[in-house]
């Protein structure tokens, strides 16, 4: 399927590795020109020249720590000087957040500012220009809605889904989409860190209906396809690529 996104440029945020890095490889081998962000740059580096050996166009490749107060300034400043628009904005970094009843302001705020701040403010330094040509396409890399416990991240992609709900009604009549994907069990450093293999195997055969762990190119498919023209009666949604894993009806 041409997915007529050939020539577009895109943004992807949290691009060095699993997810993000899937995302970026594979808008790149539909043609989008992208600029790739994380804090490690050797990682980035490696992202950009498997697009190059690829056939793809070498990314703006931006080392950025998103906890810096002026991250999405800078963000959107270096992808626009390095691309001259940014028709497509993944909003992909973010972690999880794990906290006991004493977390402190501090844990809060930290988690907060990562997993819903800065892609609130990135992707508002962006806004204008996508207005200007009358095009854009945002997608958010969220997470699911059914708490284990107290998680500062799943607070915050709470608010993302709000506020990416709230946004597509404004910006839908600038030819604009607005949807989030909320990734089940994928494959990824923080799942190889945060789960043994024998929970994992325990997890596939009981819990996911497919019967296993996702990739991150399961992501990686929806968000070129939210991305495309051919997708643009889609916004306002949440998404969830899980094999089936979450048990609500909506």
């Amino acid at each position: 399927m041409d997915l007529k996104i050939d020539g577009k440029t895109g943004l992807v945020t949290g691009a060095s590795s699993g997810i993000g890095r899937a995302i970026a490889l594979a808008l790149a081998a539909e043609g989008v020109r992208v600029a790739i962000v994380a804090r490690r740059r050797k990682l980035l580096e490696e992202v950009a020249a498997e697009i190059v050996a690829a056939g793809g166009v070498r990314p703006a490749v931006i080392e950025c720590d998103l906890m810096q107060p002026e991250a999405a300034a800078t963000i959107a400043d270096a992808a626009l000087q390095a691309l001259g628009s940014v028709e497509i904005l993944v909003n992909n970094a973010g972690g999880s957040r794990r906290f006991e009843l004493d977390a402190t302001e501090a844990q809060w705020e930290e988690a907060l500012t990562l997993n819903f701040t800065r892609q609130r403010q990135l992707t508002h330094q962006l806004l204008q220009q996508m207005i200007a040509r009358n095009w854009g396409r945002i997608v958010n890399i969220t997470g699911k809605s059914e708490p284990e416990g107290i998680n500062g991240a799943f607070c915050a992609k709470a608010a993302m889904h709000s506020w990416a709900k709230g946004l597509s009604r404004e910006v839908g009549k600038h030819g604009i989409t607005v949807n989030s994907i909320p990734p089940g069990r994928i494959m990824s450093e923080q799942i190889l860190r945060n789960y043994t293999p024998e929970f994992r195997q325990w997890q596939s055969e009981h819990e996911i209906p497919v019967g296993c762990y996702g990739e991150p190119e399961d992501i990686a498919r929806l968000v070129c396809f939210l991305a495309s023209p051919l997708a643009r009666y889609i916004t306002g949604t949440v998404i969830p690529v899980d094999g089936g894993l979450r048990r609500y009806q909506f």
